[in-house]
């Protein structure tokens, strides 16, 4: 099985209309993206300069804003720290999207998993009633919910910044930990991989104390910094949290949250960001607002209303 160059042009200029593939294209694409990504390791080194996006939730407008803004690929380089899907109404074109520049561009975008990259969570938060809406079964849900098993899950900018979707696990304090959990499953319910998926930093708390999530823990200023020094790291950049200036910094300005879903869910009326790090490492936060399509591009049955709001 060959996917050209040819096609794969072709594939994301019918995706950037916002128009989406056959099933028989889903599987040759997921296919070829499984290939590809058994190749990379569980935490993916990465030079700067580079361009780090938070959670996008299947809000596809704003994920064209987002090149519109920090350039295109391959112009860019691009890290994903997962979340490409549930929530918004355009999961199906937001993921396939980013699997095609992915294919198409190797070297230049580099996808992590977030915790609703799961068979589970998706079934509850609307990529699977998507799939089932836009194909009339669930094989495209099954192809990617199979690819997102492959992912990476954290990735290293130049040695020295950390990112990954949730953060930090009591039972992976260190990276080589990390570098040799099992990541080929669905997201567990408990468990260093289920952990950095899903914890949060907190600043009212010391230590690790169990998430209200359901899953994961909060984790203090303490084990934040202990976890730089002995991985002779300067910094953490983690997704995961909504965050209504688009960013939040924390801990001495020793770990950042970037969140890239303006007006999350169409109803939170927050900003948004884009964290670009430079050859010195210096990182800026590029904000910006809902994409006018997201606006005006509801479809006619919200299915997203009824959806439980652990995020909040």
């Amino acid at each position: 099985m060959n996917t050209s160059t040819f096609n794969l042009d072709h594939c994301i200029e019918k995706l950037q209309k916002c128009e989406i593939l056959p099933e028989s294209t889903i599987k040759e694409i997921t296919d070829k993206m499984k290939e590809l990504l058994i190749s990379e390791s569980n935490v993916q080194e990465i030079r700067s300069p580079v361009t780090v996006v938070g959670d996008v939730h299947g809000q596809f407008y704003d994920v064209l804003e987002i090149f519109k803004i920090g350039g295109q690929c391959p112009d860019t380089n691009y890290l994903f720290l997962g979340d490409y899907v549930d929530r918004g109404y355009h999961s199906v074109e937001t993921i396939s999207l980013l699997t095609c520049l992915k294919l198409r561009y190797p070297s230049r975008i580099t996808l992590l998993r977030g915790n609703h990259e799961s068979r589970q969570i998706t079934q509850v938060y609307g990529f699977y009633g998507e799939c089932m809406r836009k194909y009339g079964n669930p094989t495209v849900w099954r192809y990617f919910t199979e690819m997102f098993d492959y992912l990476s899950v954290a990735a290293i900018i130049d040695e020295a910044i950390y990112c990954v979707h949730g953060g930090l696990s009591p039972s992976a304090l260190s990276i080589d930990q990390i570098k040799v959990l099992d990541r080929f499953q669905e997201v567990p319910n408990e468990g260093a991989l289920s952990d950095i998926l899903w914890s949060d930093p907190d600043p009212d708390r010391e230590g690790f104390v169990e998430s209200q999530r359901g899953a994961g823990y909060s984790y203090g200023k303490d084990v934040t910094l202990r976890f730089l020094q002995n991985n002779k790291m300067q910094h953490i950049i983690r997704a995961h949290q909504l965050c209504m200036d688009g960013y939040q910094t924390l801990f001495d300005n020793k770990l950042s949250t970037v969140w890239s879903a303006p007006n999350y869910c169409n109803r939170c009326g927050n900003m948004a960001s884009i964290v670009e790090v430079n050859e010195k490492l210096e990182r800026y936060f590029n904000t910006y607002a809902a994409a006018p399509q997201s606006l005006s591009n509801k479809p006619t049955l919200d299915t997203n209303k009824e959806l439980p709001d652990y995020f909040l």
